[in-house]
């Protein structure tokens, strides 16, 4: 039996169009955000690397989202990674986190520009200061697709990121990747963490402009 309603089409009446004030767990996200003291722990041909980074993280408000009578609130999201003291790209992302109220459930969509997309999802309450989402290869709902060569040589099974929101103000996330690559007995953990200060307010989406 469905968990989903016989009306498929009819979106609701009556949506708060603030979305800063329904965005549940999400809310103290948003805004830009700087880490200056962020690890990647990579697979080298010579073992796993540690590389420290700088990232900026821009978290803005979108108007709700519908698919008929499902609804979202989220926050458009843009990372951007340089090692310490260099300009050049050492990791870029774009996507969105969301929040669905009706069923507590918290979404990251992911993409990065070497060729993979993922959709990662988890339960949390609207108060929640620490939430988890996560996403499994091969699947058709919450999942991760990579072009053939990254298919190939570093087939990503899972991922899960963790969020930890601080009373001081800042957040923090704590990534792990499995990546399964040729002639290497045991998957490889490949992690990622950062704490993140505030450096600008969100600004209001659109319709709660208007």
């Amino acid at each position: 039996m469905s968990d989903f309603p016989a009306d498929i089409f009819t979106e609701p009446s009556n949506v708060d169009v603030d979305t800063l004030a329904n965005l549940g767990p999400l809310r103290a996200m948003a805004g830009n955000w700087e880490g200056t003291k962020g690890l990647d722990v990579n697979p080298k041909a010579d073992g796993p690397r540690k590389q420290v980074f700088v990232e900026r993280i821009e978290l803005q408000p979108i108007d709700p989202q519908m698919n008929g009578p499902q609804l979202f609130y989220g926050l458009r999201y843009w990372t951007h990674v340089v090692k310490p003291g260099e300009v050049e790209t050492y990791h870029d992302q774009v996507g969105y986190w969301l929040w669905e109220p009706a069923t507590g459930t918290v979404i990251q969509t992911l993409a990065i520009p070497r060729g993979q997309v993922a959709l990662a999802s988890g339960k949390a309450a609207p108060n929640a200061t620490t939430f988890e989402v996560a996403a499994t290869r091969g699947a058709t709902d919450y999942g991760i697709c990579s072009n053939p060569f990254l298919e190939h040589a570093f087939r990503t099974d899972s991922y899960r990121i963790q969020v930890t929101i601080h009373p001081n103000g800042t957040w923090s996330y704590d990534e792990t990747t499995v990546l399964v690559m040729p002639g290497q007995a045991e998957p490889f953990q490949h992690t990622d963490r950062n704490t993140l200060h505030r450096v600008a307010e969100a600004t209001p989406n659109p319709l709660a402009r208007g």
